[in-house]
């Protein structure tokens, strides 16, 4: 009987498998490019309503197996290709595919609203940019692809720090624009600055980078202010196989900064899909060369906070208080005056005159005269940023992935990224950025309705230090100001003035003796004229005298010099050094559920977040000396989207809400329409609102930095920590008048209303249109309202607590909110069109504006008024569409910069980047000749930042289309 049961049980179990076998479907299939009839690897084959799907193989071969019933219809989708829908009526068709290249702007997008929808109908302007254009684009990275796009400024502060911003407020490390790595937010939770350039996806491994410019807080959270950036890589599932790409090229070919320098950039990818559920990927990459450095020796005149300092004339032959831009240790500086007027009552005679029978003293008051009769600013001698910073650039990437589908509709992920680096970085000095390691580890889970997220991000400074601050201290570590290097300074004066009131005297007693004078009256005549003689060789004197205090000065590249900055430059800033010890990090969980499918009436997506900030400095940057300090943040958004009107209008509305610690909750709401005028021509609205918490240093900073200024954050804590409230700070301005009148009722104590995160309103109109699916044209307009505008302002607060006590104050740069509005517009328009025989044609002209900034403040907007890109192109020509070239024109209007490292004008300029190549389809390979700045036109996008020349690079790349 029990056999019986047996028997009977696997009766039914083999009836069930042969019903489940009965009910399946297989497809086979293979898929090829229309144009160039070659077979694509890594297409998506989906079948449709159930999740199922697999992708390409090699050859472009497929087999997916269903128990949807036939008929059943499959999607066949490729980046770069236009989708095609193909209906199954037998399980024994096979299924040829040929893909046609996508038309302009036919390509899908789920960035702009967080759902799948083509760039044509997208409610904000949007640049999407798929991995053959980047193959094609004759920049060395992809970042500078995207500073060719249209509303984009590239902010270059060394060859791998490169920072995008959109509509203005460019700087180094923009923090008004997100910027997510595979859905991992990609700033240094320390550092403050997005670090894709440093850690994250490789070249080979991308495939599309999104923009969206201007406000879109409402979906992607605090920081979105002027735009996100999407940074997708490839799914292992979809592109397999070993591609590598050996760049290899060279820098500054003209001596002009230095000797040629090589240029390696290698980058290699491994994917494989194991078996219907797991798939894996590998890759890394190695970039090294003698980056570009700093060289503006131009004059800087400085007050409390840098930032608000100019340009004058003079250089360190003719000005003793040289400050020169990238001039580092020159920082330092002390008015000479008071020294120099209380010498006579300790040395009232320098010396004697011999003439005949008699030696007439050389008073010193007389002899001094010519530097006594004002201030007498004098700097110590600094070193160019080549004499401190190592010009070497190096960094590696790696990364890896596993991803299982737990079902055919739902994939979990393992994915990390981990960089190493070297580079320079402007910020409120510059700073050398040596073995910065930045980690991101995500595990992710997701279906087509829904996903769940957490990741982290782990920050190590690594031998990171401050260039400017560390050079003043080496100039201290050699030879102290105070008990040293100025006490020589003034014995060289006095005695450089000596030797000329000497000469003087002896000229002038001679000439008068000539002309008939006696003895006495040509000595009265002398003494009388000597003085002259010593303002006639007032440089000079100066000179001699920087030659006698900088008697032993290190030279660059010798033992010594090495020695003193490596001491200096590996102690922590909290012990007296310009080392950083930041190990701070984030952590991230999030989730997203697309309800549509429930719902059907509308289009909703709902979402949530968690985030946390640990700051770990140990007082080298954050006021976190007393333990780690933590950031708590969460948030939560919805949107709602439907179509009316014969589906000719989409109307959709979305809203966000974000709490901070230490700040109180900020709800962000976001309305737009697309109005369908014809097929494929479209009229955008919307109305978007943005925020952004202060960032971590914002917040919680305390660190000094050149000129003595110390950066604090706008936290109320910090402010107590200073005594603000029991010893007053007071204005710049007031202070500065207070140092001439003396007068304590010119002082006034500046006031600090509530520290608030900065919001913004964005009002846009725009039409992208397309006509006979050949030419593309995008034109928008915009103005947005910015209030609470996160800045600084530089104070002064009295030493001892007595106003006397503010002839040398302490000087803070605190980060405040505009109590004003400020106002931004701008417009962009640009054209894309497809000529015959493969030839392509971009341009684009965009500008941006500012409005009613309150005098005195600090915007940091720093965008050109006028921006243009032209490129021309040819992705396929002459026999069997092999050759293919690239010629990308760009301009940038001049622009006065400023920033907390220094403001001043940057002059306009162009450039040129080409490219050639030529294609070995059978294994998807191409060798490519390109430069970026072509002819070699030196040029800055930001003060103080290094002059850019160009680079020449050839390169070979294996399985890579």
């Amino acid at each position: 009987m029990k056999n019986s049961y047996s028997y009977l049980a696997l009766l039914v179990a083999l009836l069930f498998s042969l019903q489940t076998i009965a009910q399946s479907t297989t497809v086979n299939g293979s898929v090829k490019s229309s144009r160039t009839n070659e077979p694509l690897t890594g297409v998506t084959i989906l079948v449709k309503g159930t999740g199922q799907g697999t992708s390409s193989d090699e050859k472009g071969n497929f087999k997916i197996t269903t128990a949807a019933k036939l008929p059943l219809t499959i999607t066949v989708s490729y980046v770069g290709y236009a989708s095609q829908d193909i209906v199954v009526s037998s399980s024994s068709q096979t299924i040829d595919v040929s893909l046609d290249v996508a038309g302009l702007a036919q390509e899908v997008t789920v960035s702009a609203s967080r759902t799948p929808e083509r760039i044509l109908e997208s409610p904000v302007s949007i640049e999407r940019v798929n991995a053959a254009a980047i193959r094609n684009s004759p920049a060395s990275t992809y970042y500078d692809v995207i500073g060719n796009l249209k509303g984009v400024d590239l902010v270059t502060a060394s060859l791998l720090f490169k920072t995008p911003s959109t509509r203005g407020f460019n700087t180094s490390g923009n923090l008004r624009l997100n910027q997510l790595v595979d859905g991992m937010d990609n700033q240094a939770p320390g550092l403050n600055f997005a670090v894709g350039t440093l850690s994250g996806v490789t070249e080979l491994d991308v495939e599309s980078l999104e923009l969206l410019s201007g406000a879109s807080s409402a979906l992607y959270g605090p920081g979105g202010m002027n735009g996100t950036l999407l940074i997708n890589s490839k799914n292992p599932f979809k592109y397999q196989g070993l591609s590598f790409q050996v760049k290899q090229g060279v820098l500054h070919v003209d001596n002009y900064q230095r000797r040629p320098s090589p240029f390696y950039d290698w980058t290699l990818r491994w994917a494989k899909q194991v078996s219907d559920k797991f798939a894996f990927k590998v890759g890394g990459s190695l970039t090294q060369t003698k980056d570009w450095v700093g060289n503006d020796y131009r004059n800087y005149l400085t007050g409390a906070d840098r930032s608000v300092g100019t340009l004058k004339e003079g250089d360190r032959n003719s000005d003793p208080n040289y400050d020169g831009v990238n001039v580092y240790g020159d920082e330092t500086t002390a008015n000479l005056q008071p020294a120099l007027q209380n010498l006579p009552t300790t040395t009232p005679v320098l010396g004697v005159v011999p003439l005949p029978g008699n030696n007439v003293p050389i008073p010193t008051a007389a002899a001094l005269a010519a530097f006594t009769g004002g201030r007498l600013d004098v700097s110590r001698t600094g070193y160019k940023e080549s004499d401190v910073v190592d010009p070497t650039t190096l960094n590696v990437k790696l990364h890896a992935a596993l991803h299982y589908k737990i079902t055919p509709g739902i994939e979990a992920s393992l994915v990390g990224y981990f960089g190493y680096g070297s580079t320079v970085y402007t910020g409120s000095d510059r700073y050398s950025l040596k073995g910065v390691k930045i980690g991101q580890y995500k595990l992710e889970v997701t279906n087509k309705n829904w996903f769940v997220r957490a990741y982290t991000t782990q920050e190590d400074a690594g031998e990171s230090f401050n260039a400017t601050v560390t050079t003043r201290l080496f100039n201290e570590a050699w030879k102290p100001s105070a008990t040293a290097w100025y006490p020589q300074f003034i014995q060289g004066l006095a005695a450089g003035a000596a030797q000329a009131y000497g000469q003087a005297l002896g000229a002038a007693y001679a000439a008068a003796l000539g002309r008939g004078e006696s003895p006495t009256q040509a000595l009265a005549s002398a003494q009388a004229a000597a003085p002259a003689g010593v303002t006639a060789n007032r440089s000079a004197i100066l000179a001699a005298a920087r030659t006698n205090a900088d008697q032993g000065m290190p030279v660059p590249g010798t033992q010594q010099f090495k020695d003193i900055l490596k001491a200096v430059s590996s102690k922590p800033i909290s012990q007296g050094g310009g080392l950083f010890l930041d190990k701070s990090s984030l952590y991230m969980t999030e989730g997203q559920y697309n309800l549509t499918d429930a719902v059907k009436s509308a289009e909703v997506l709902v979402g949530a977040d968690y985030k946390q900030y640990v700051l770990n400095s140990e007082g080298t940057l954050f006021a976190d000396t007393a333990g780690r300090i933590r950031i708590n943040e969460v948030g939560a958004y919805a949107q709602v989207s439907k179509r009316i009107l014969n589906e000719r209008m989409k109307l959709s509305a979305s809203g966000r809400y974000d709490k901070q610690s230490n700040f109180k909750g900020r709800f962000t709401p976001r309305f737009s329409a697309v109005i369908t005028a014809a097929k494929d021509h479209n009229v955008r609205l919307s109305y978007q609102t943005a925020y952004r918490f202060p960032s971590t240093q914002n917040q919680w900073i305390n660190l000094v930095v050149a000129g003595g200024v110390r950066l604090i954050g706008g936290v109320p804590q910090l402010k107590e920590f200073y005594n603000f409230a029991g010893n007053p700070v007071y204005t710049l301005e007031s202070f500065s008048r207070f140092s001439v009148t003396r007068n304590a009722a010119d002082l006034q104590v500046q006031q600090f209303p509530e520290y608030k995160p900065e919001s913004a309103q964005s009002y846009e109109v725009g039409y992208k249109g397309l006509i006979r699916n050949k030419l593309l044209i995008d034109v928008y307009a915009y103005r947005t309202k910015y209030e609470n505008f996160l800045g600084r302002i530089a104070v002064a607060q009295s030493k001892d607590g007595t106003v006397p006590g503010l002839s040398t104050p302490n000087l803070f740069s605190v980060s405040v909110n505009s109590t004003s509005k400020v106002n931004t517009q701008g417009w962009g328009a640009s054209v894309e069109y497809l000529l015959p025989r493969n030839f392509t044609i971009n341009a684009n002209l965009y500008s941006d504006e500012i409005k009613n900034v309150p005098t005195g403040f600090i915007a940091y907007y720093n965008a050109p008024k006028y921006r243009s890109n032209i490129s021309f192109g040819n992705t396929g020509m002459f026999a069997q569409k092999r050759v293919g070239f690239n010629v990308t024109w760009r301009y940038q209007d001049g622009v006065n910069f400023q920033g907390d490292f220094g403001s001043g004008y940057v002059p306009a300029f162009m450039t040129f980047d080409g490219q050639v190549s030529y294609k070995f389809p059978q294994t998807k390979s191409i060798v490519k000749l390109g430069a970026t700045n072509l002819f070699n036109q030196y040029y800055r996008n930001a003060f103080g930042n290094p002059e850019i020349g160009g680079l020449y690079y050839l390169s070979f790349g294996y399985n890579i289309f």
